[in-house]
């Protein structure tokens, strides 16, 4: 808010003030001339001085008052307000809106409320100060309801393995819970001012060892914030600001983490990063998404910030980045967006919904067509009159991270951690991890991974295994059923099954599996594990398709190579039966096949009831290993 127009105007002369002492006047111009020249320090004294000569001397009054108010003093900034009015309630009406959005930020919502309301019935009234005051009086209303109503929350510092007298935030975590990144500020003699690097801690037994430095080439003399992780823990993406290889005042750069070390940050480039201001990136867990605040730069800050995102192509290419809709992003700021491990729940900051105050920390959620829903403040005494910062989520859906500086930490700004009440938790998630090799040589490989949901064929997650190892980590969200496809060019694909439907499966229980990948030879089989039949019957399920089409696409790509579908059932029922079971639901993959235009001579089909067991019959466990499809090929 700034005064000095308006008091220009409404103090007018020195003949148009309201007191004729001279001694009152002229300290008052002294105290004014500081201010104008945004000394508020210096402007204390000498407009105390005018008010002791005249306490009725009211534009000394108010011009104290908005002084106490930009040094932060808003207890003092809102008593000589109060006293302008009372010697003049006609003075300046905008006076009636400074106090109320005082009070505001002060949590004071009745007292805020009444001035405000005081202000919009005013017919002289600033019409953007107007226009700022419903949506105050909306948040006061808001607030006064929701502090009669607190939702859970206890918060718990995360001890001096993370904290110290420094300050620590930005927090991130990878998708298995156990890396836990984010940012310190360093004040020592080296660096006086500042210096934020990167500190890195890894869960050990279930708790949090002593946080390192990542050293360099990452950290360097300047700052670096605001990190993402990849779920494999590879890949960094962070705001840098001010450097020689910049578009803009801050833009986002990379670092791959190879072996212990880290590579040198690189700029991300155009389009992602522009002259504007870009910051707080957020990747989704399959890594395809990347999400992040871009404003503008002004001449008294940053202005107009919003969420974008930007997808990643199969050419590893990030798309033009899109601002997010209105749900999210308003006329006022949005920041810290952080998209949780399920890759449907958005966590962010905003001023511009309707909360406590100040920014507060609000969730969304993806709808069935991709577009986000409403906005759902976390509620009091999450949010509160302060400024909020961002939130991560750890991917068990329960446990949220945030930086605050409340009473009783480390100093300055520790982290801490709280869980979440039901209704806004994400869903949670599992994951499966291991690696992908060669069947043959036993070599690492880098392959591409895609998670689909059997009901409707969609895909959920797409991920790769690192080439040098091979490695990979897979986010797996419970409540649906997943078909997981691993495919390589000149290998056999692979498939897997994951039955997460009214699973209570979490993260505390994540898949632990090495992927074999056969290349493309004679011989060379696989289970076709999400072919579904129903009891005792060969009619396809639906869900059937999605591993269907992919080998309708592998024979595609692969057009001399030659299979056999074979069919396999457990030992319950006849033998008899059972053959001509299998032969009826390898026919049945044949027939979807030539009928999706696979050459018929391609293609053999033979059922082997339950002759060739791969687990013994004596448990449900292993005659579901049994009933199984498999295609082998037979010549390339």
């Amino acid at each position: 808010m700034l005064l000095l127009p308006v008091f220009n105007n409404a103090c007018g002369q020195e003949e148009a003030l309201s007191t004729k002492n001279k001694k009152a006047i002229k300290h008052y111009n002294e105290g004014l001339s500081y201010y104008q020249h945004m000394d508020d320090k210096d402007a204390v004294k000498p407009l105390q001085d005018a008010i002791k000569e005249d306490s009725n001397f009211t534009e000394a009054h108010a011009i104290l008052g908005k002084v106490y108010e930009d040094m932060r003093m808003k207890e003092q900034a809102v008593v000589e307000y109060k006293k302008t009015l009372a010697i003049n309630p006609s003075f300046l009406s905008s006076i009636y809106y400074y106090i109320g959005t005082i009070d505001l930020s002060m949590g004071h919502y009745d007292e805020a409320r009444e001035y405000l309301q005081q202000f919009i019935t005013i017919p002289t009234g600033n019409k953007d100060f107007k226009k700022d005051s419903q949506l105050k009086i909306a948040d006061c209303k808001f607030a006064i309801e929701a502090m009669k109503h607190p939702v859970p929350f206890v918060p718990q510092n995360m001890g001096d393995a993370i904290n110290t007298t420094m300050d620590e935030y930005f927090p991130a975590i990878t998708a298995d819970g156990n890396t836990f990144l984010f940012t310190r500020d360093i004040v020592d003699s080296n660096y006086p001012y500042g210096n934020e690097d990167f500190y890195m801690s890894f869960k050990i037994n279930g708790k949090w060892d002593k946080a390192f430095n990542l050293g360099r080439p990452l950290n360097t003399p300047m700052n670096e914030g605001a990190p993402t992780i990849s779920a494999n823990g590879r890949l960094m993406i962070f705001a840098g600001c001010d450097r020689a290889d910049g578009h803009g005042s801050c833009d986002l750069y990379y670092s791959m983490r190879r072996g212990n070390n880290w590579t040198p940050a690189r700029n991300l480039g155009y389009p992602v990063n522009t002259p504007a201001w870009e910051s707080q990136p957020c990747l989704s867990t399959d890594g395809r998404e990347l999400y992040f605040v871009r404003g503008k730069m002004a001449g008294d800050g940053i202005k107009e910030e919003d969420i974008y995102v930007t997808e990643l192509s199969d050419s590893g290419t990030w798309s033009v980045p899109v601002k997010l809709s209105d749900s999210i992003n308003t006329p006022g700021k949005e920041e810290t967006p952080y998209i949780a491990a399920d890759n449907q729940t958005l966590y962010f900051v905003s001023d511009g919904h309707v909360g406590m105050g100040g920014t507060d920390i609000f969730m969304s959620r993806r709808r069935p067509d991709g577009t986000w829903g409403t906005a759902k403040n976390l509620g009091y005494p999450i949010n509160t009159f302060a400024n909020e910062t961002g939130i991560i989520v750890d991917p068990n859906g329960q446990l949220a991270y945030q930086s605050s500086d409340r009473p009783g930490g480390y100093g300055g700004m520790d982290i801490y951690s709280y869980l979440l009440y039901d209704s806004i938790r994400p869903m949670p998630v599992t994951y499966m991890k291991g690696k992908v090799f060669d069947a043959k040589t036993n070599a690492p490989l880098g392959a591409d991974f895609n998670l689909i949901d059997l009901s409707n064929g969609s895909t959920i997650m797409q991920s790769s295994s690192l080439q040098y190892d091979g490695s990979f980590i897979v986010c797996i969200p419970v409540g649906k059923n997943y078909a997981l496809n691993v495919s390589k060019k000149g290998y056999l694909f692979y498939s897997d099954n994951f039955t997460m439907k009214d699973s209570n499966a979490t993260r505390l229980h994540p898949f632990l599996v090495n992927v074999p990948l056969q290349p493309i030879d004679t011989g060379a089989h696989i289970v076709l594990k999400n072919i579904f039949f129903p009891t005792n019957q060969y009619d396809l399920k639906p869900e059937s398709n999605v591993e269907l089409d992919k080998l309708v696409s592998f024979l595609t790509l692969n057009p001399t190579v030659k299979i056999e579908i074979s069919g396999h059932t457990d030992n319950v029922g006849t033998a008899k039966s059972n053959q001509v079971l299998s032969d009826n639901r390898a026919k049945s993959v044949y027939t979807y096949l030539v009928n999706k235009g696979i050459a018929a001579d391609r293609l053999k089909y033979k059922g082997y009831g339950q002759s060739r067991p791969i687990a013994k019959n004596d448990t449900e466990e292993g005659r579901a290993l049994n009933r199984r499809t498999e295609m082998k090929i037979t010549a390339i």
